[in-house]
């Protein structure tokens, strides 16, 4: 048993901010091969994420803390949508069908996702992301 509290959270954040990555996940799942794939991800502002989309999966995110920005793009790079998930302003996550390219882009420091995909873990593969 874990509990998710602001010690864990702190301590995956501390991680993050000291991460050239400028982000840290803690995994709930035990293995890459396992079916379903369960972790927080702490987001430092600065973080670079690609555009990208998972062909396999829905991806879910829950916002603990922070904020953030979900981005959505079509095939040509265009940008069809976006929302801003705040659990300050009662906007606490958001599904991502599969296939559909996105990024977050990080408005707040010790920004924290509880986030769900299936399983196993598939490394991104080129064509699955923008350039």
């Amino acid at each position: 048993m874990k509990i998710i509290d602001s010690q864990l959270l702190s301590a995956v954040t501390e991680q993050a901010k000291n991460s050239p990555r400028l982000r840290m996940n803690y995994n709930f799942h035990e293995s890459m091969d396992s079916k379903s794939q369960r972790l927080l991800n702490a987001l430092e502002m600065g973080t670079e994420l690609p555009i990208h989309r998972h062909q396999h999966t829905a991806e879910t995110y829950i916002l603990l803390q922070g904020s953030i920005k979900v981005l959505f793009y079509n095939e040509k790079k265009e940008l069809i949508d976006a929302t801003v998930l705040n659990p300050l302003e009662g906007k606490f996550g958001i599904d991502i069908p599969a296939g559909q390219f996105h990024t977050i882009e990080i408005l707040e420091n010790r920004s924290v996702i509880f986030e769900v995909k299936d399983g196993p873990y598939t490394p991104l593969e080129e064509k699955d992301i923008l350039r």
